[in-house]
């Protein structure tokens, strides 16, 4: 009976990380759709007006466009490695979002490392990732933040995780709930023995912090 019980949360967990790397996989290409259609598109459109008028004088400017629009493809072509989402490094992973949130204006982001780097496996990995992809996807739509800050700290013992951001807060716990489906990030958490804490005042933000065993 025990051996049954350990089998079937054996093929819960890997189906669980089936899905979360199709989740985030989505989520990549979701954002690649938009930054292909709306900034690298937008930045083309503008360098071929500026080409049409170029002048030995703004020719510098036309260059700087394209220049823009490089850096753009360059910073795609990471996101787009299907290596990418299979071999996850968490702090890289990380800094790809804080980077594109800079890039694009959408909010003022950083991403702080203290103590010592410690390897974390593959999929605690993936679901530490996801959720945390979750909780910036609810900061750049809803929060109306302008900061977004994720701090990581390595201890023998643990790596804890704090993202806090600068937006509206919220109400009551049943509203942290339904915005940014908190049950669904404390079972994740659960599933790789970890803990997700929400706390979150109106109109001071709101901060997640997860607390995993190394």
């Amino acid at each position: 009976m025990l051996l049954k019980e350990q089998e079937e949360n054996k093929k819960r967990f890997e189906r669980e990380i089936a899905e979360t790397q199709i989740e985030i996989r989505e989520e990549t290409l979701r954002n690649i759709s938009w930054e292909l259609h709306d900034n690298i598109g937008q930045l083309l459109t503008l360098a071929k007006i500026q080409l049409q008028n170029a002048t030995a004088n703004t020719i510098e400017e036309v260059s700087e466009t394209i220049s823009k629009g490089l850096t753009e493809v360059r910073a795609l072509s990471k996101l787009i490695n299907p290596e990418a989402i299979k071999n996850i490094n968490l702090k890289e992973a990380i800094q790809l979002e804080i980077d594109r949130f800079n890039r694009l204006n959408f909010i003022k982001s950083t991403l702080s490392i203290t103590g010592e780097e410690q390897k974390i496996n593959e999929k605690s990995t993936i679901i530490i990732f996801r959720i945390l992809q979750e909780f910036f996807a609810n900061t750049i739509k809803h929060s109306k933040a302008s900061h977004l800050n994720v701090f990581l700290h390595f201890s023998e013992q643990q790596l804890e995780i704090t993202a806090k951001d600068d937006g509206v807060g919220f109400l009551t716990s049943e509203n942290i709930s339904n915005g940014i489906g908190l049950e669904n990030i404390k079972n994740r958490a659960k599933l790789i023995g970890a803990t997700a804490v929400f706390q979150s005042e109106k109109n001071k933000g709101t901060s997640l912090k997860i607390v995993y065993k190394l």
